[in-house]
């Protein structure tokens, strides 16, 4: 990569991160907020964690908002951010898997960015990617597979943000110490600071759950009520993987020493009948290379889990009341082809996927619940918007 445009270390490690072999050592959480910036928070929603060496402004936000929704990022100038995070979708892309700017498919699913600014590892599988600017050089310069494909386009690609005169103007009210020091703002450090800006402000909070919980006694229908107490019970044990304020263990925000990072084995495969999962998606094995790490995925968010389908981390399942029904079951038996086994007998299978027996009608009101973690006003707030349709 030309001088022009080196990054700091955190780009510098993108070749083994790519790889799936860089580690980062997490260490307490980063310095909140920023003076001058107000978070816009949901009712009982910590202050997020926010690195020192990016620190929260407007005008990054804004920057990274136009980075986002910009096609010219991508290497050969098809393909935005916002191609595999769509807004409506809660920042999702509807297919079980990615697809890259030269056709090129990525054996995982795209999750949803609603907070991702808490999520304390930020893929499904990598207990080192920890911090936001660093995951963001992978989809950009990462090869294995091409997703932005900027990868031997880097001047290209910083060319077209240089010749037009609104990122001229958003790279300077962005980073105004750069101009001072005679410094080009328009590289790809700053391009990561921007997006990362931008990522932090997605914070979604307001579904019917939200308001239920803050005190609105008609925000819930009788059946999410049925299903919300079906899901906290530990008869179904849901919460143990997606509890807490956002529906996800692995969570991170300021002021938590200890980040949680749980990975699960959720009885999705046993192609061997040994525990084995398909060989481009063992999840957190990996990265470690221990056994006992075979199929474990981190639990997303369940947050706007409605739209967000097709599910788990290969977008093999496609309707909430599939993924019900396979967690009753205690795992997902494939009768045929070349993935079939009997993932609920898989000897690395978390304790929490036992299985459980539920009535037809407690599976609605369950789904019923879910379908109420829906936050319409996150999926069409102006803020987070196309900024070129406006």
């Amino acid at each position: 990569m030309p001088a022009v445009c080196a990054p700091r270390a955190a780009l510098v490690a993108l070749a083994a991160l790519a790889a799936g072999c860089g580690e980062e050592t997490p260490s307490a959480a980063p310095d909140a907020g920023v003076a001058g910036y107000v978070w816009a928070l949901p009712p009982g929603f910590p202050e997020p964690s926010v690195p020192a060496d990016n620190p929260m402004t407007e005008a990054r936000v804004e920057l990274g908002r136009h980075l986002f929704y910009d096609a010219r990022l991508s290497g050969n100038g098809t393909q935005a951010c916002a191609s595999c995070h769509e807004q409506a979708r809660a920042f999702t892309d509807g297919r079980a898997v990615a697809e890259g700017s030269t056709g090129a498919m990525h054996p995982r699913n795209s999750q949803t960015l609603a907070n991702v600014v808490y999520n304390a590892t930020l893929t499904w599988a990598n207990p080192g990617l920890v911090a936001l600017e660093r995951q963001i050089v992978i989809p950009m310069f990462g090869d294995a597979p091409v997703e932005l494909g900027i990868a031997g386009h880097e001047e290209a690609v910083l060319d077209r943000f240089r010749a037009d005169p609104l990122y001229v103007d958003l790279f300077a009210a962005a980073f105004p110490e750069d101009v001072a020091g005679d410094v080009d703002p328009v590289r790809f450090e700053r391009v990561v600071d921007g997006l990362a800006c931008f990522l932090r402000t997605m914070i979604s909070g307001d579904s019917p759950f939200d308001r239920h919980a803050a005190g609105d006694g008609e925000a819930l229908s009788l059946a999410a009520r049925r299903g919300m107490a079906l899901f906290f019970s530990e008869r179904l044990e849901c919460h143990h993987c997606h509890g807490g304020f956002n529906f996800t263990q692995s969570t991170v925000h300021a002021g938590q020493v200890f980040p949680e990072q749980p990975f699960h084995n959720t009885g999705l495969y046993d192609v061997d009948g040994e525990g084995a999962y398909p060989a481009d998606n063992t999840g957190l094995f990996e990265i470690t290379g221990r056994p006992e790490d075979m199929g474990r995925f981190r639990a997303p968010t369940l947050r706007n889990v409605a739209v967000t389908g097709p599910y788990m981390h290969d977008g093999s399942v496609e309707t909430l009341e599939e993924v019900v029904a396979i967690y009753a079951a205690g795992g997902r038996l494939v009768e045929d082809g070349p993935l079939a086994g009997d993932g609920r007998g898989n000897r690395y299978k978390s304790g929490f996927v036992g299985g459980f027996a539920l009535t037809d009608g407690e599976k609605a009101d369950l789904v019923a619940f879910l379908e109420s973690l829906t936050d319409e006003s996150f999926l069409t707030d102006p803020r987070f918007a196309d900024p070129f349709a406006e």
